[in-house]
């Protein structure tokens, strides 16, 4: 391992950050913070400079060990590979199936469907709306998937990588005011996880880029 902190290319309201901050937190990982302001000055993620840190324009990134990662969940499977402790991906092959797959549901099949670049395409007047509905639909999925493989947390009773994508994904599904009345297992998973310290101190209202009006 390389000497020197991490640096953790982040949005303070990004959910893929999100994730990779909670990652961190629980594994105990000292990192710098480099915020990414995706709506100032037109996007800073378009700069030559961070073009230079990610080819696709998107936060996160993190260089860390003399290697620089995109996208939340290599970098979450890149932490658990190279600091295993606490683990974030069961030994059980179904359960780590399970954690998978859960995880690619969120990060795959609902948030990019809602992201900042996709609702600029839909128009203003339709955001919010479009939002809702792509949210709904993955966690009418979401929440049946969670009957099955669900203890204290999304995939039986210890904190696992799925867990990691769930929180961030309530926190944008309550920011465009999507009814969560539908998935009581989703909103008792998400209400646990954010007693957890880990998930706290990585909140996007607890960030070094977070506007002082969003702050708690």
């Amino acid at each position: 391992m390389q000497a020197g902190k991490p640096i953790l290319y982040s949005y303070f309201r990004s959910s893929c950050s999100w994730r990779v901050r909670i990652a961190l937190a629980l594994k105990g990982i000292e990192y710098e913070t480099v915020p990414i302001n995706l709506v100032k000055d037109g996007g800073q993620q378009f700069s030559e400079e961070f073009q230079a840190v990610n080819p696709m324009k998107q936060v996160p990134a993190l260089k860390i060990d003399g290697i620089t990662i995109g996208q939340s969940l290599a970098i979450i499977e890149y932490l658990e590979e190279t600091r295993p402790t606490p683990q974030l991906l069961p030994q059980d092959p179904k359960k780590r199936a399970s954690v998978r797959m859960i995880s690619d549901l969120i990060a795959g099949g609902i948030q990019p469907l809602q992201n900042l670049s996709i609702l600029k395409q839909v128009g203003q007047e339709n955001q919010l709306a479009w939002a809702q509905k792509a949210i709904s639909s993955g966690f009418h999925a979401l929440e049946q998937i969670l009957q099955s493989t669900a203890g204290t947390y999304c995939v039986g009773d210890e904190v696992s990588m799925a867990d990691l994508c769930l929180v961030p994904q309530v926190a944008n599904a309550e920011r465009f005011k999507t009814d969560l009345t539908p998935y009581p297992t989703i909103s008792r998973i998400n209400k646990t996880l954010l007693a957890l310290e880990a998930f706290q101190v990585s909140h996007p209202c607890r960030q070094p880029d977070t506007p002082p009006e969003l702050r708690t």
